[in-house]
């Protein structure tokens, strides 16, 4: 893997897309904010809780609390809109989605006994993360171009045109192992040899170059966990839980970056046979679609304690292992191209073969703990904590050999998430109760990727990924409240909970061969309508 020409990955598109890289891990680690709508409105801050079927994918402990069996159902609405803010130039793109968030069942057996009364157990369906995104820019004023980023670092790489070319007898995705990036690019004309060696390349920019270009990104996709849980109490003061997680992810990504010059330096008419004939000065531009697919399935651990010392008072503490996963992803790219010389096309990486690999990932472990306090019969306050060193995630191949470069990036790019959350409910009678809550999750980035001080690789090992852009995130808000009706042992619970996130987008990673890459600032805003319903028996 040459590490230093990681970084050209990918022609197009912004925010985390995904490919075998640091950014692909973790985009599939991250945190989320998902469960039943009582968790929701109270912030989620349900480690010392329990009682609620989303206990069983945060803390298992919350498990042992049951006294009775359980079924329920959870629904929700997403309205997510998405600005992007580049060079003073605002555009919007908002998405509508429903799904189901949770469901599961819970079952209590009383043992007769003093020491351990209750032996329960728990199955569930839940919705633990969404990758719903959509947004899209104008780049009003190009100071460089994505072509004399590909154009330096093929040059600096020593790749031949006969490794980039291909014909009727040599396929160079398959036979050359040439980046994809530069192969692409060169057989769209973005790249354009010079002087009389063979490997030597310029892009479109130079000094007398003007242009714009755009940028639409379109992704979607879940991770899905069935969990199974077991646990119970001792003496109504120690409440346990234990279980284990299966997940299922299905991602997929559509991108589409573009740039568009006069004055540029472009290709001039070629010969017959396709090759180069020197440059010229003309308008041009290019625009580059990428594609990508990755699922496969994880599993994890998790265990977890409640602890009542006293009736107001529960003390929580749960840790969850890794998720470690078997992944698939294929990829494709292609380029359409028109210059002023005459040569208009397109092409695409299907030429040769869809990319396709299959990795591993370890995402990172989790530690959460918290502290509720119930005031009378009529109101609980919870306050809860949660690590997530996202630092300490780890991707190998599918034999089990670390990418040891791909991990080094991990360190570099990300480092360790701190989530607080905060619930209240007060309940008006017997049948109605009101909630709220707030949560707050750090930066997983460090703040030499957001402020694009450090080289950001995303090829991929075997440099075959075709998608150079990327963002980072900042910190993430969600205030949330709610509203729950009880009746006998039927319940419904309704949730409003907004989610505002900023991300910092660059189109290519910095470096030396061009100007500062477009850049854009992402805000995210999304307003989630949940409800549950349920049954206690």
């Amino acid at each position: 893997m040459k590490k230093h020409f990681l970084a050209v990955a990918a022609l197009a598109a912004p925010m985390m897309m995904f490919g075998q890289s640091a950014l692909d891990a973790f985009n599939i680690s991250q945190p989320d904010f998902r469960g039943t709508a009582r968790f929701m409105s109270m912030g989620g801050a349900f480690t010392a809780l329990g009682g609620d079927l989303s206990t069983l994918n945060q803390n298992p402990g919350g498990l042992g609390v049951y006294r009775s069996s359980e079924i329920g159902l959870t629904l929700d609405l997403n309205f997510t809109g998405t600005k992007s803010l580049t060079q003073g130039y605002q555009e919007s793109v908002s998405k509508t989605r429903f799904n189901c968030n949770n469901f599961g069942y819970i079952g209590a057996v009383y043992t007769g006994s003093d020491i351990m009364p209750y032996f329960n157990w728990g199955v569930s369906y839940s919705r633990s993360a969404s990758f719903d995104r959509a947004y899209k820019g104008k780049i009003g004023q190009l100071n460089g171009s994505l072509t004399n980023y590909i154009a330096g670092l093929t040059t600096s790489e020593g790749w031949t045109t006969g490794d980039l070319s291909g014909n009727n007898t040599y396929n160079p995705y398959q036979e050359s192992l040439a980046p994809w990036t530069s192969i692409i690019a060169y057989n769209a004309y973005m790249i354009s040899p010079i002087g009389s060696s063979n490997k030597d390349y310029t892009g479109m920019w130079d000094s007398n170059s003007s242009g714009y270009g755009t940028f639409d990104v379109r992704d979607k996709g879940y991770i899905d966990e069935y969990s199974i849980n077991f646990g119970g109490n001792f003496s109504d003061i120690v409440f346990w839980g234990m279980g284990f997680g299966i997940t299922d992810v299905e991602y997929r990504s559509s991108v589409y970056y573009t740039e568009d010059y006069d004055n540029a330096i472009i290709p001039a008419a070629p010969v017959a046979s396709g090759e180069y004939t020197g440059t010229t000065s003309g308008a041009g531009g290019f625009g580059l679609d990428s594609w990508k697919h990755i699922s496969g399935t994880g599993f994890n651990f998790k265990f977890g304690l409640i602890i009542k010392p006293i009736n107001a008072l529960r003390l929580g503490l749960a840790v969850h292992t890794p998720t470690y996963y078997n992944l698939k992803q294929e990829g494709w790219a292609g380029v359409d191209y028109g210059y002023s010389s005459g040569i208009n096309g397109y092409t695409d990486t299907n030429d040769g073969y869809t990319d396709y690999f299959e990795w591993k990932l370890r995402s990172p472990w989790r530690l959460m703990a918290g502290v509720s306090g119930v005031i009378g019969k009529k109101a609980i306050l919870s306050a809860d904590y949660e690590y997530r060193p996202m630092q300490k995630m780890g991707v190998k191949d599918y034999n089990n050999n670390e990418y040891t470069d791909i991990n080094g990036d991990i360190s570099t790019y990300y480092k360790a998430t701190s989530i607080f959350r905060l619930g209240a409910e007060y309940r008006l009678n017997q049948n109605w109760s009101l909630r709220a809550g707030y949560q707050l999750q750090t930066s997983p980035s460090t703040e030499a990727a957001i402020e694009g001080n450090t080289m950001i690789f995303t090829s991929g090992p075997d440099d075959t990924e075709t998608t150079p852009s990327y963002s980072f995130d900042r910190s993430t808000h969600y205030i949330s409240c709610g509203l729950g009706y009880r009746y006998k042992n039927f319940y419904v619970d309704a949730a409003y909970v907004n989610k505002f996130r900023e991300s910092s987008w660059r189109a290519y990673t910095p470096n030396n061969y061009t100007a500062l890459a477009p850049s854009s600032k992402i805000t995210e805003s999304k307003n989630q309508i949940v409800l549950s319903a349920g049954f206690k028996f």
